[in-house]
């Protein structure tokens, strides 16, 4: 049922196309999501060294003389290094506008007020991506060094750690909360085009925390149970606050939708 509303919501908001105009528009969208995250990209790498600073300010507010523990092995580190940076900052910053073009292409034909909706959603979007982001970064992250670091030191090793290796696993640590706290976005969307309810996400409630950490699971750069806690709790917190928006956005549906629609709607359920 919910893939034959999904298919009746695209029949209802565009006229069929044939293959290869489906193709274009595939093409186009990604044409201006790469350019966007070029622009975005060129712009980060200028700022490469306050970015590098960004990136190490963790490790030095645990303590100034750690960054004696960083070491470069690679002729070119410095910069295959600050391009990926590029690329991670990049892609923060272009982050709406990829959201933008991307609803644009999964929802064609977007009126004034519609756009003007998606437009919102893609803010909420990175409003959402900046806080789980930002949590990860201030919060957990300077926890998760310490907690490496003195592992290694329980283990009678020196934590000498590269260039390369702390800044992937710093920006993908980073990265992977901000995306993890996406999930609002993506339940509500699903909710809006009606391929799910409230009923089902509260009905479905311990098999979506078992997802959520198992998701937590594989996005985590870390294997340790702590981290694991501190990515899953959010998620589940904010899962709990989609069914209630959820059963808010229906019910305000419910209100301005006519009888026979809502008894539509009644029946599909059944």
């Amino acid at each position: 049922m919910s893939l034959e509303k999904f298919i009746k919501f695209r029949d209802e908001r565009d006229t069929p196309k044939p293959f290869l105009e489906h193709v274009e528009d595939l093409r186009r969208m990604v044409v201006r999501m790469a350019v966007a995250l070029g622009v975005c990209m060129v712009f980060a790498f200028i700022f490469r060294g306050h970015l590098a600073a960004f990136v190490q300010a963790p490790l030095l507010a645990l303590d100034p003389t750690r960054i004696d523990n960083l070491q470069s092995l690679g002729v070119a580190d410095s910069m295959t290094i600050s391009l990926k940076l590029a690329f991670y900052a990049g892609l923060v910053i272009s982050f709406p506008v990829l959201l933008y073009f991307l609803a644009e292409f999964i929802l064609p034909a977007l009126t004034a007020r519609e756009r003007k909706v998606v437009l919102l959603a893609s803010v909420v979007g990175f409003g959402l991506f900046l806080a789980g982001a930002a949590f990860a970064f201030h919060a957990v992250l300077p926890a998760a060094l310490e907690f490496f670091f003195q592992d290694a030191q329980m283990m009678q090793w020196r934590p000498t750690w590269t260039v390369g290796e702390y800044y992937s696993f710093t920006t993908q640590f980073v990265l992977a909360f901000g995306l993890a706290f996406e999930l609002p976005v993506v339940v509500l969307a699903l909710v809006k085009v009606g391929l799910l309810e409230h009923t089902q996400m509260k009905t479905t409630r311990p098999y979506a925390i078992v997802v959520i950490f198992l998701l937590a699971a594989v996005i985590t750069p870390t294997p340790d149970i702590f981290t694991l806690i501190l990515m899953g709790a959010p998620m589940v917190l904010l899962y709990e606050a989609c069914i209630w928006i959820a059963r808010w956005m229906e019910n305000r549906e419910a209100l301005t939708t006519p009888g026979a629609d809502r008894s539509d709607r009644t029946r599909d359920r059944d």
